[in-house]
């Protein structure tokens, strides 16, 4: 397995202006393809005013709707306290079903409280990150296991 990571900035500028993914330049048009070409996503925004960021929304606007078709999407989310956290049931899942994406239903969500100098630390986060991740695992298994039927 390998795995990418990218965060809003690593786009650039040209994400900001951009009214279609053609007007993305060529390092961002480049991270976009690379995310849909993943097997799976782990996306996650902090949340501001109680949702995800404008950039983070603007990026996912400007992907086709049937292109995240059943692909397997983590959801997570950071805030500065417990009150936003249906960000992920409110913002999050909604956003991804319209994609027809598979959201798992283990999503992750941490506050202030749960890092300590930038590493997150919450056992009780951490046992739900691990669960998302066997959830990952199980479905890709299963996808694995239902190519293998159909061939």
């Amino acid at each position: 397995l390998s795995a990418s990571t990218y965060d809003v900035e690593d786009l650039g500028p040209s994400l900001g202006t951009a009214k279609w993914a053609r007007d993305l330049d060529g390092q961002a048009h480049a991270i976009l393809e690379q995310i849909l070409a993943a097997d799976v996503l782990v996306v996650g925004s902090p949340t501001y005013k109680g949702s995800y960021t404008g950039l983070f929304k603007h990026f996912f606007d400007l992907i086709d709707p049937a292109a995240l078709r059943g692909k397997p999407i983590v959801l997570t989310a950071t805030g500065g306290g417990e009150r936003h956290a249906l960000i992920v049931e409110h913002q999050l899942r909604p956003l991804f079903g319209f994609f027809e994406a598979f959201a798992l239903p283990t999503a992750v969500y941490a506050t202030d409280k749960d890092f300590t100098d930038g590493v997150l630390r919450s056992e009780a986060i951490l046992k739900r990150a691990a669960q998302a991740v066997d959830e990952v695992g199980f479905v890709l298994a299963n996808r694995s296991a239902g190519r293998i039927a159909a061939e």
